[in-house]
């Protein structure tokens, strides 16, 4: 019973505010003769502030057509935005810059919806040790992050030097697909110099903040290191479950001046795996079984930075330089 009365006060408190919701939007027309879209293009400043608004009133308008407008094909935005204004009874040539604003807001809107759907088709595909391209692009990786030692075979003890867990990386890519292995090759390729000094500080994280010299003396002999393609492939997921929940939208809305694409997705991939590395040794945990805490604990901490709608993750590698912050 109390279950019950819980439930039917949350759903009258719900349409309450929604009732009170579109009767301050009523009045607010009438006393500055702007409906929402303008309000909030006018009155908050561009990036995920304004573009985030933009969706909420639009996805939670009563009408269809503003509730579909966030879903369009990208050619059908201009002609969206057309029926926007006539429905809104706005003269576009006396509010030139609404169709602008509304415009960047919409690509960008769309563009994550298309991203993620970009996203999601790689990280279904599996693996398939049958098809040359993907094993062209295993075998790249190897050559990226080992330019100076050959791989002596495809399935080989080597793999593991490079943090796979076996001797046929294939098996490893299971749970994210070809996204994971997007993800390492671009990290490799894209920023070659910080990729290989993040693999080497993974065997001896500790190596890095003291010479062999003061290793020796302050007896290390136990490294808290982690596999670097394991890792990678984990970093992967935590990218793509910020993607899925929105959580990303904050940062992509504040870099991509229009819509996101998969190179954002692998430049923000590179960015987490770089500042997860520093975060494992700032952690300095005891050993590898305190991984799944250290995830837990960076996940948290990048979803806090995410929740300020001025947040751009913006690394400070040259996987960034594509960037614009708006």
């Amino acid at each position: 019973m109390k279950h019950f009365l819980r439930m039917l006060i949350q759903v009258c408190l719900y349409f309450y505010c929604k009732f009170l919701w579109r009767c301050m939007k009523f009045v607010m027309r009438k006393l500055t003769g702007r409906c929402e879209l303008q309000r909030i293009c006018y009155g908050t400043k561009p990036g995920a502030s304004r573009t985030m608004k933009i969706e909420t009133s639009l996805r939670d308008s009563k009408s269809k057509l503003l509730q579909t407008s966030v879903s369009v094909h990208p050619d059908a935005i201009e002609k969206t935005i057309d029926d926007i204004m006539e429905l809104k009874k706005i003269n576009p040539d006396i509010n030139p810059q609404l169709g602008i604003s509304l415009q960047a807001c919409l690509l960008q809107i769309v563009g994550y919806r298309n991203l993620i759907a970009d996203v999601e088709k790689l990280r279904r595909e599996p693996y398939d040790s049958d098809n040359p391209q993907h094993e062209e692009m295993l075998l790249k990786l190897w050559e990226l992050l080992k330019p100076n030692t050959p791989l002596e075979s495809r399935v080989s003890k080597q793999w593991c030097e490079i943090g796979f867990q076996g001797d046929d990386p294939k098996t490893d890519f299971r749970g994210m697909g070809l996204l994971g292995l997007y993800n390492l090759q671009y990290f490799a390729e894209r920023d070659a110099t910080v990729a290989q000094q993040v693999l080497s500080d993974s065997v001896h994280p500790k190596c890095s903040k003291f010479s062999k010299i003061e290793w020796e003396k302050k007896k290390m002999d136990k490294a808290i290191g982690y596999s670097f393609a394991i890792v990678g492939i984990n970093i992967t997921d935590l990218a793509y479950n910020l993607l899925v929940s929105g959580a990303l939208k904050t940062h992509f809305y504040n870099i991509a001046p229009e819509a996101p694409t998969l190179s954002h997705f692998q430049q923000t991939f590179c960015y987490l795996m770089h500042e997860f590395h520093k975060f494992w040794i700032e952690e300095d945990p005891m050993d590898i079984m305190e991984f799944n805490r250290v995830r837990e604990k960076f996940r948290k901490r990048i979803i806090k930075q995410l929740q300020n709608p001025d947040m751009a993750l913006c690394p400070h590698f040259a996987a960034s330089e594509g960037l614009i912050n708006m």
